[in-house]
């Protein structure tokens, strides 16, 4: 098929993606003609406008269907373009659908729903304690056993430098490396490829409404957490906290259920949460937590799922979130406590704790403000560049590392290269600094002299957690500058071909490092420059210029603000860090986007802005949307839907009801909408007329049976349908939803866009003035626009 492109997703697996095919929309922009004789169309972001709108229905030829259906060896290149929009993401509806089942169900229950809103209490409690937890269980194995790895490798270069011989260590550090690095790649690229990286961009595109296939399963919990502590204990420049945001969301969207489908249990508990509404809300609060545990910053998690995560917000869900937040800290605190020998210091909020730093002594002047200002700029030119860096790597890997036997020996090698690279810069480097007591974790003496030991092997020989601490609040004079220099430079290449590997791994953390190097070496600088005018402790450069790397990158600002702040305890500071990130984040959008941003649109995903492109007032609801549209009638024939869901050219997962007339022909009057789910439910359960007439249905059908399919709804083709139920009619007005959203066709693109997004719609059918269904308006149709380098530009659709 022309301009459609295969590549590999976050999900890693083309062919588990069938059982998603019913929930697609057809390619866009063809000619009306070509459902009568269907052919392949190219597509072209430079359709015409009356061309806009048309529907040309996905077909394709007998080849072709047998080269997608019979598992074939991958090409040596997968050819990949950014400005496509892949077919394969469905969104979730968090509209609620107000049938007649679900009046029904509130009035006869209006008396528990009073208990609904103390189980979502309950619920975001769990979710705070057993994101706690997992963030414990990997603090500890992390601590275990990179102090493990880290006392043999030092003891065996320690061995070799008195007998000669250093080429040991260095084959036994990189050896132990790639054997670990390989063991959380593998788990990665053979068991769940959707753990792969922090999970900050999956999360983001969930909460924004798109339906990730496998990102919050309790099969991907597991692999995340084995992969990160695995990927942090082989000494990758990597980072554990990312990944706790992506581990508290599946977590909350497990324990909100009741019920696990990976391990087939239902603990009959919290059904009525068992929809899109419901679970989102509950997502936002496990990323939430997981913020929480990570940085110690119950109010910053708040604020990243704020900034970062949920599309959709209110003042009871800022409580909740912020509650859930709190015992998720207040649980990593209590256990880290009793595990380090005192249970009655709760003084470790997070799984990174920077430090507090000494305003007396650490304060800022309002001559230092111009210079905080540009380290910002330095911050952000530096993410720009680490980003951009990123971009075409990626796409490297896209298009020639697709294996995932290649994506465990890249994770490999990238381990191996990272510690005889850390061993030759530590042998290479001549910065001796005294012992003083118990601060250096891991002390390399190599060729300094007695009560000395290698300052290289801080940044290097350590988690990067730890080096992060040491660049915070180590004295000055620890550092020679050539050390921060040679370090930064390293780090900064290793930390960017490490992002992207198929490995779970957090970029907050390289970030961070990178960042206190250098700002740490830019005070240490402006001290001499300044031959004392302006005394700079390096420990505070060290934290701004940790803030503009982090900013530059990942371009957040609010909510990494008053992380920050938190982490370190100090409201002091607010003020320049807020400065140093905004200015980072506007020095870094001049360039490229944001880390998490690319990331989703490398993978094509239909991501939906806050608001429409600002020059795309001309365009209209008659040119956005996807006509013509299947309808159904009020009472239809079983042989007619069935032949619908199987129908390729009907794959919406929407469809209008319309109104029905005596004679049998279709009028086009809206009536309202039912989803395909709710079909399938109808078949699975013969919901027909006339088994009703003739008392063959046991029971109404209640919302509990829709809650109970949720979300794994069975494939059509599963369901057998006999040639006398063909026959037979379904009533479909007590199941749709009769007061649809709807848009006249001439609206314009921002005021559809404005609707579609603040309500969380799936579907928003475009009417005419005599209330005729015209078109229907999807989450493809409006994510498809976006403000490019020379204007308004159309991504083409995929079925990648």
């Amino acid at each position: 098929m022309s301009n459609v492109a295969t590549k590999v997703s976050w999900s890693g697996r083309e062919r588990e993606e069938a059982e998603g095919q019913d929930e697609t929309t057809p390619l866009l922009n063809g000619a009306a003609s070509a459902a009568a004789h269907p052919k392949p169309r190219q597509l072209t972001p430079s359709s015409s406008a009356s061309r806009l709108g048309h529907l040309s229905d996905v077909y394709l030829d007998e080849d072709s269907e047998l080269e997608m259906d019979v598992p074939c060896s991958l090409p040596h290149e997968i050819p990949h373009n950014e400005k496509l929009l892949s077919l394969k993401y469905e969104s979730l509806d968090y509209d609620n659908c107000e049938n007649q089942l679900f009046l029904e169900e509130e009035r006869r229950n209006h008396t528990a729903f009073r208990t609904v809103e103390i189980r979502r209490w309950v619920i975001c409690a769990l979710i705070g304690i057993f994101t706690g937890l997992v963030a414990c269980f990997i603090d500890i194995l992390v601590e275990r056993l990179a102090g493990l790895k880290y006392k043999v490798v030092k003891g065996n270069i320690d061995k070799f430098t008195e007998t000669g011989g250093l080429s040991f260590s260095l084959l036994l550090w990189a050896a132990l490396n790639a054997a670990v690095v390989m063991l959380g790649s593998v788990i990665v690229a053979f068991v769940e490829p959707v753990a792969a990286g922090s999970g900050i961009p999956q999360i983001k595109c969930y909460l924004n409404g798109v339906k990730i296939p496998h990102v919050v399963r309790l099969k991907t919990l597991v692999v995340k957490v084995c992969g990160v502590i695995l990927s942090v204990v082989g000494g990758l420049a990597v980072g554990k906290e990312g990944p706790m945001i992506h581990s508290g969301a599946v977590i909350a969207a497990g324990i909100s259920q009741g019920r696990s489908t990976s391990l087939k249990r239902d603990f009959k508990i919290f059904e009525y949460f068992r929809r899109d509404t419901e679970k989102r809300d509950f997502v936002s609060a496990g990323a939430a937590a997981g913020v929480s545990a990570a940085f110690g910053a119950p109010v910053g998690g708040v604020l990243f799922s704020l900034e970062e995560g949920a599309s959709f917000w209110n003042q009871f869900l800022t409580w909740r979130i912020f509650f859930a937040s709190m015992i998720s800290t207040f649980t990593l605190n209590s256990i880290l406590s009793i595990y380090h020998g005192n249970p009655w210091d709760l003084s470790s909020p997070g799984l990174i704790n920077f430090g507090r730093f000494d305003t007396e002594k650490m304060g800022y002047t309002i001559q230092e403000i111009p210079i905080f200002i540009f380290m910002g700029v330095v911050g952000g030119i530096l993410g720009a560049t680490f980003n951009a860096l990123n971009y075409w790597l990626t796409m490297f890997r896209i298009r020639y590392i697709h294996r995932p036997c290649l994506q465990v020996l890249e994770a490999m090698l990238v381990g191996a290269v990272t510690a005889a690279v850390g061993f030759v810069m530590i042998y290479s480097s001549q910065d001796c600094q005294p012992l003083q007591g118990n601060r250096v974790t891991y002390p390399l003496q190599l060729f300094c002299a007695d009560g000395e030991y290698n300052s290289m092997a801080t940044a290097f020989f350590n988690t990067p957690e730890k080096s992060v601490v040491s660049l915070f609040h180590d004295p000055p004079g620890t550092y020679n500058p050539m050390t921060l220099g040679m370090f930064t430079l390293v780090y900064f290449f290793l930390a960017c071909w490490t992002y992207g590997l198929t490995v779970s791994a957090g970029v907050f953390i390289p970030s961070l490092l990178i960042g206190a190097a250098w700002g740490r070496l830019f005070g240490i600088s402006l001290s001499y420059i300044t031959s004392g005018w302006i005394w700079a402790d390096p420990g505070k450069y060290a934290l701004m210029g940790a803030a503009a790397q982090l900013g530059g990158i990942v371009r957040m600002t609010l909510s990494l603000t008053v992380i920050m702040m938190e982490a370190t305890g100090n409201v002091t500071y607010g003020f320049p860090i807020m400065l140093v990130l905004m200015t980072a984040k506007i020095v870094g959008d001049y360039f490229v986007e944001g880390l998490y941003d690319m990331h989703i649109q490398l993978q094509s995903v239909p991501f939906l802005h806050w608001e429409a492109p600002v020059t795309s007032h001309s365009l209209t609801a008659r040119e956005v949307m996807s006509t013509p549209v299947t309808c159904l009638r009020q009472v239809e024939k079983v042989g007619t839907v069935v032949d619908i869901l199987s129908s390729t050219s009907s794959n919406h997962n929407g469809f209008p009801v319309v109104e029905s007339v005596s004679d049998g022909s279709q009028a086009l009057g809206l009536r309202g909408l039912i989803l395909r789910s709710q079909l399938i439910v109808l078949l699975k359960h013969k919901v027909f007329v006339e088994r009703t007439s003739l008392s063959l249905v046991h029971r109404r059908l209640k919302l509990k049976d829709f809650r109970d399919a949720y979300p794994r709804f069975p494939p059509i083709q599963s369901i057998h349908v006999s040639q006398d139920e063909r026959e037979c009619m379904m009533d479909l007005t007590e199941f749709m939803n009769p007061s649809p959203y709807t848009v006249p066709q001439e609206a314009s693109l921002p005021r559809v866009f404005k609707l579609f997004r603040a309500l969380g719609l799936r579907h928003l059918v475009v009417v005419d003035n005599r209330n005729q269904v015209v078109g229907l308006v999807t989450r493809k149709d409006l994510a498809r626009y976006r403000l490019g380098k020379e204007g308004l530009e159309e991504l083409s659709l995929a079925q990648t």
